[in-house]
């Protein structure tokens, strides 16, 4: 099996409300680590990101304990690398500012990976990849049949003066969410995607209709809701998250649970399972400080 993965890589700093702070590589990178603990030496991850150049030689080294990832796709830029930082006041509510945002990954950087089992982007600072550039990666698995899963994430982000993100309406969230595999948000991104405030009913009845298979929001504590068109119905499953009471550190466990989803869906092609699947996995990581003890996702390892 393979999969490719696009989005941004960033240092996370993050204050816990009992005033830890914790520092490690973060966005794309709690996907792909997942991934590579999630899979066996035979599938592949392709992540396709760049790092500032000072980076870069790190970032390979971090990254070739993994025997499943290929780094070809791994470039490097002038300049920092995007960092940032996290501050909990609980575990539902933070203040984000992200500095130095790395620019698009292009279409030349990615079209050579698109020929997989699967194309994870996640929309880790929300200027991941264009518009443009997604419609590329549609035209493209079209061909293949190559199904693609996106992480709302950041997208729903904009940025301020001071570096601090707040959220705001995307006009063109029709665009973006059309043609798709499967389409991920957590409830607070879904609240305010949409210029029209629409509930999670309408929103999701909107986004199946566009084409797309399934509807992921993520609930955080109370596990998440997938959501199928099933002909001219849609079912709605709601899935518990497992121990939330150990909850310690939301920081990646969207991005886990995305990745989660796509490595156990790779393998079984069921929904249902992937994402019952995909909520234990992230419950264990809200346990888990950062991104430094990500490797312990190993006795979760896919063995079907």
């Amino acid at each position: 099996m393979k999969i490719t993965v696009i989005g941004h890589i960033c240092f996370d700093v993050i204050q816990l409300p009992n005033g830890t702070t914790s520092q490690s590589y973060g966005g794309i990178f709690f996907s792909i680590a997942a991934l590579a603990n999630l899979l066996n030496k035979n599938d592949t991850i392709i992540p396709v990101f760049g790092i500032g150049k000072i980076d870069h030689d790190n970032i390979l080294n971090h990254l070739s304990k993994y025997s499943n990832i290929d780094t070809s796709a791994i470039f490097k830029f002038d300049g920092p690398t995007n960092k940032v930082h996290l501050c909990y006041s609980d575990n539902k509510k933070r203040i984000e500012c992200s500095e130095h945002i790395s620019e698009p990954i292009s279409w030349s950087k990615i079209r050579r990976y698109l020929d997989g089992d699967m194309v994870f982007i996640n929309m880790i600072s929300g200027f991941d990849i264009t518009l443009e550039t997604l419609d590329f990666i549609r035209m493209r698995t079209r061909e293949s049949k190559t199904e693609i899963y996106l992480d709302v994430h950041s997208l729903t982000l904009g940025i301020d003066s001071s570096n601090k993100r707040y959220y705001h309406p995307v006009d063109s969230w029709r665009h973006w969410l059309f043609m798709l595999h499967t389409v991920q948000m957590n409830e607070t991104e879904a609240e305010h995607l949409t210029p029209e405030l629409l509930n999670e009913k309408n929103l999701v009845k909107h986004i199946l209709a566009l084409n797309t298979k399934a509807v992921h929001i993520t609930k955080g504590s109370r596990g998440s809701t997938v959501y199928l068109s099933q002909q001219k119905s849609i079912s709605r499953t709601d899935v518990p998250a497992h121990e939330p009471e150990k909850a310690i550190d939301p920081t990646g466990c969207g991005d886990v649970y995305g990745a989660a989803y796509c490595a156990y869906y790779m393998k079984t092609k069921d929904i249902l399972k992937s994402t019952e699947f995909a909520n234990r996995v992230a419950s264990h990581n809200a346990q888990l400080i950062g991104s430094s003890e990500i490797d312990t996702l190993s006795k979760f390892q896919i063995n079907v």
